[in-house]
């Protein structure tokens, strides 16, 4: 969207600043505002906020709010459809280069990159990459518990799947195995299927053969890349192969901390927080709800003995929480005692 260019004012219509949204209500409550109260935002003539009153110049007008909407509204329509024009022409440029190198085709035909487009498309991809598969199956599943109508959307595949002796190998977090639909589908899947878990994970990747890989194209996973190019496809394999030896096994307990009243999951969010990420991220990352996610902090803080979050990241440096566990944390570190400490859930 169109922004202010002057360094006092560097923003946009859509996150005015707090002079600007001062002046700005001001003017829509009161029907006009001042040139001399306008003078210290001039961020709002330029955005077309305000205009000069054609009754009296020495008086600026507002712009109405609903047309302020429409016009950003407007904006980001645009701006939207001129993404997906560029990522289809990027889509086709990278087929002709790759097709002069001789490679860029799958053995069996298909383009290189496929973008799907809505969830009966990639639906049907999906579900022909199954029926094509022999062997195995490589998925990295992100988020928290799984729900049951995730779970249930690709049954009928993991099912033709496992009655054809393919290997399945699932990726999820940690939080992922308190959920029981996670534990039915596996003892369903049998020997079949084996999963692991991480405190964190990729975006969703599901792999066949080795020769077709599938990930998403949008935030809200309605749209999908079909990968069939080798050596993308090899990348991603060569990713996943390297979560999965650091993941533990579903079927194992997670490990000690090495840290005395400290959880696995307590463990996680003071190592993001270190990295200086905000409680929606680090909730996002781990795959569990904010209200949660500041339950843990808050609990953290306790053990830490942290009044305040300036405090609890310089506590979190001095326990060694900021990173991956040192040599030095094989003998568990002593902490203060707090009340009613929390398995790690």
């Amino acid at each position: 969207m169109a922004g202010h260019t002057t360094e006092a004012h560097p923003h946009g219509a859509d996150r005015l600043c707090d002079a600007g949204d001062r002046v700005y209500s001001r003017a829509v409550r009161r029907g006009r505002v001042s040139r001399k109260d306008a003078e210290s935002v001039p961020c709002l003539v330029e955005l077309a906020l305000l205009h000069p009153d054609p009754d009296d110049m020495g008086w600026l007008v507002p712009t109405s709010p609903q047309e302020v909407m429409t016009r950003l509204l407007r904006e980001m329509h645009e701006h939207v459809v001129a993404t997906q024009s560029r990522m289809g022409e990027a889509v086709s440029a990278f087929e002709w280069y790759a097709a002069l190198g001789g490679d860029a085709r799958a053995s069996a035909g298909g383009v290189a990159i496929r973008v799907l487009d809505g969830l009966p498309r990639i639906r049907a991809a999906m579900d022909e990459a199954t029926e094509a598969c022999t062997s195995e199956v490589l998925a990295v599943q992100p988020g928290g518990i799984r729900r049951e109508d995730e779970l249930t959307e690709g049954l009928h595949r993991a099912l033709a799947l496992r009655r054809r002796g393919v290997r399945m190998r699932d990726l999820y977090t940690h939080v992922a195995r308190h959920g029981q639909g996670l534990r039915n589908y596996m003892e369903l899947m049998e020997e079949a299927a084996e999963a692991r878990t991480l405190d964190e994970v990729t975006e969703r990747l599901i792999v066949f053969d080795r020769t077709v890989a599938f990930i998403p194209a949008s935030p809200d996973r309605t749209m999908a890349l079909e990968l069939r190019h080798p050596a993308l496809v090899s990348y991603l394999v060569t990713v996943f192969e390297r979560l999965w030896r650091l993941a533990v096994p579903l079927t194992a307990p997670l490990p000690d901390t090495g840290i005395e009243g400290i959880t696995h999951r307590e463990r996680s969010i003071a190592a993001l927080l270190a990295e200086g990420h905000q409680d929606a991220v680090v909730a996002e990352r781990l795959g569990i709800s904010v209200r949660t996610c500041r339950a843990h902090i808050a609990r953290l803080s306790e053990t830490l003995g942290a009044a305040s979050r300036t405090q609890l990241g310089v506590r979190i440096a001095q326990a060694g929480l900021d990173g991956p566990p040192r040599a030095a944390e094989l003998q568990p570190l002593t902490v203060p005692d707090r009340p009613g400490s929390p398995s790690d859930r």
